[in-house]
């Protein structure tokens, strides 16, 4: 058998013979087989074998010359050169091309030997540079055909965003949807007799010298410097002219009759008023201010412009709330999301006239939209609020939002505590009274104040509500604090005793109007205190300057609407006269500095809030109650009208 596989395969097959098994096994024992040929499965395997021997030998004879470095450059080159749209420049090259070229000199070199003529050389030497030289440049050109490249996209990415935005705005601008709102009494209201008229006319030509001044020196800023005929921006706006004012006065403008300037304000807030900017800004003012003057514009014309934009600032100010607690920073950086709370504030605290003043707008907000997420965010607040351990019932003005603990032990109802109490007595009313656990805790908190901070002067026997630092009382009344005769006056319904509270607002206005009567100027202070002979009297000099606040105002308001006592309306009009002699400048309205001076320093100053509160409520006390009826309408704390939700339901 070995020899006729020789004979048959030659020598190779020889020793793949030897090796091949002669006999069988069956149960592991061997059989012996005497045959004279192979099988023909055998013969297969013999085949498959050389074949695969032979393509070993083909491989090694192609391939083995050429295991070194290969650059393949004139594939390169051509690719490169003249390739156009084969290449896909997304990044350049790991290895320079510059250096590709001067690894592929020398090959030229080489390759260019078998030429005889010392011409040839010369031009290959010649090609070689040339090759290099257009290599090099190339790069070149590919990386600046990347950075066109790029540049050209991301204009074309923004040019689309534009086009996008734009086309956005004209819609916004030229075809605005129009919502039924089902608001009512947001027109007229003109008084019965003709003096109340001459005064209402006088209040709005007040309100338009206010707004020219601002639409001629300040147009798209937050705020007017009249004196200097220009702009003016508070910390509290952030770094961007975000158009306060415009936000603010808009319904203002509205309930006035004033068509064209709240037509100009609509299409600013459509064109111009964006919350994208990198800066940081109160919550608070940015919730009472911007959500609140949006959402009364839309309340009041269905247009959507004002539902987009409001909840644009909404979802801006929602990073505020994610704190440990869910009691929010008090000021929030619209780019990044990030919160953090005032230096000054007590251990790192937030302030309860902030966080405590946004049921309102955010409850609203969730309304209007169908987006439960606002409302979520303050009923959490109001939820830490209603559970917290509270120092003699009261409410301290600074709370930590890590750690739920009070911060330093002071309460008041004028600066850092004021609207939160307002609040909870107006989140009853604009839920149609319903919001049991929001009169639940207005009236334990009303308890304590009683208890604990009303007090009577000696010898006028003027009411008043003092502060409570660190276990003693500070016998002063910030001008803020008078808004509580209208809160008291508009609790009093649903309380143990309404003509008390009826009353109380009434001594609380009274003490109000006192701190004005005292003064040189008829306009009362920041502050006013009770001690020794001094009775509603702003005795410090740092605490005697009028900045356009409303609240006094505010009280008298409240008061006719449920007493129509005329005196209200003679002590607004003796207000309106006052600011009218000593604030009144060319191009609009500035703060004092000095109420107790005739001869006034200006302040420079036209706050948006004058606009948006000072004036209204002015205008209102002068119009017939059908205007802004109370029972289907709520102020937030800036005056802008929000609807009473249970009278929305039942429309």
């Amino acid at each position: 058998m070995l020899i006729s596989g020789i004979t048959q395969y030659g020598g190779i097959t020889c020793s793949i013979m030897a090796i091949l098994p002669t006999h069988h096994s069956r149960n592991f024992h061997p059989i012996p087989v005497n045959r004279s040929g192979l099988r023909l499965r055998e013969k297969y395997v013999l085949m498959l074998i050389f074949i695969a021997f032979l393509f070993l030998c083909f491989g090694a004879f192609f391939f083995v010359p050429d295991l070194r470095d290969r650059t393949y450059l004139e594939d390169a080159y051509r690719r490169f050169v003249g390739g156009g749209g084969d290449i896909v420049p997304i990044k350049a090259p790991k290895t320079p091309i510059v250096k590709i070229a001067d690894d592929f000199t020398p090959q030229v070199s080489e390759f260019s030997k078998p030429e005889t003529s010392d011409t040839n050389r010369g031009e290959t030497g010649q090609l070689s540079e040339m090759t290099t030289s257009k290599l090099s440049l190339t790069h070149k050109e590919l990386i600046e055909m990347i950075r066109k490249d790029k540049e050209k996209f991301i204009k074309d990415q923004k040019a689309e965003e534009v086009a996008v935005r734009d086309a956005r705005i004209e819609q916004l601008v030229n075809n605005s949807k129009v919502d039924d709102t089902g608001a009512k009494g947001i027109t007229g209201g003109e008084p019965a007799d003709e003096r109340t008229r001459e005064r209402r006319n006088f209040i709005k030509r007040m309100m338009e010298h206010a707004w020219n001044g601002y639409v001629k020196y300040a147009w798209g800023s937050n705020e007017l410097r009249p004196i200097s005929k220009s702009s003016h921006a508070a910390s509290i706006f952030g770094a961007s002219s975000s158009g306060a004012t415009v936000v603010d006065a808009l319904d203002t403008l509205y309930i006035m009759g004033m068509k064209d300037e709240f037509e100009r304000a609509r299409k600013w807030v459509a064109m111009s008023l964006s919350f994208n900017h990198a800066s940081d800004v109160s919550v608070f003012e940015t919730t009472i201010r911007f959500l609140g003057g949006l959402l009364s514009a839309y309340a009041f014309s269905g247009e959507e412009v004002f539902k987009v934009k409001a909840k644009e600032v909404g979802d801006k100010l929602l990073p505020a709330f994610n704190t440990p607690t869910g009691i929010p920073w008090a000021m929030v950086n619209f780019a990044s999301g990030s919160g953090h709370n005032w230096g000054w504030a007590s251990g790192g605290c937030s302030i309860l006239a902030e966080f405590g003043t946004l049921h309102l707008e955010f409850v609203y907000l969730s309304k209007i939209t169908g987006d439960p997420i606002y409302a979520k965010k303050v009923y959490r607040v109001r939820e830490v609020l209603d559970q917290i351990n509270k120092p003699n019932g009261l409410y301290p003005n600074y709370l930590n939002p890590r750690s739920g603990v009070w911060g330093s032990q002071h309460v008041s109802l004028g600066a850092l505590g004021d609207s939160f109490y307002e609040y909870l007595i107006k989140s009853w009313v604009m839920s149609g009274k319903t919001d049991n656990v929001a009169r639940r805790m207005y009236d334990k908190a009303v308890e304590a104040i009683e208890r604990m901070l009303v007090q009577k002067s000696q010898p006028s026997n003027l009411t008043y509500i003092a502060e409570y630092k660190y276990g003693r009382l500070e016998h002063k009344m910030d001008h803020l604090a008078c808004f509580t005769a209208g809160m008291f006056a508009l609790g009093a319904k649903g309380s143990r005793s309404e003509k008390h509270f009826i009353n109380l607002g009434a001594e609380l206005a009274n003490t109000c109007h006192e701190s004005y009567r005292k003064t040189a100027t008829g306009i009362g202070p920041e502050a006013f205190r009770f001690e020794g002979p001094h009775e509603a009297v702003g005795i410090r000099v740092n605490e005697r300057y009028y900045i356009l606040r409303p609240e006094v105002i505010e009280g008298y308001f409240y008061m006719w609407r449920f007493t129509h006592e005329p005196k209200y309306r003679e002590w607004a009009w003796e207000a309106a006269q006052n600011i009218e002699k000593f604030c009144r400048v060319e191009a609009g309205y500035s703060g004092i500095r000095d109420v107790a001076s005739t001869a006034v320093s200006h302040d420079d100053v036209q706050q948006s809030f004058f606009l948006a509160e000072t004036l209204k409520y002015l205008y209102l006390i002068f119009s017939d109650d059908s205007l802004l009826p109370l029972d289907q309408w709520v102020f937030n704390t800036e005056a802008h009208p929000l609807p009473v939700i249970g009278k929305m339901q039942n429309r």
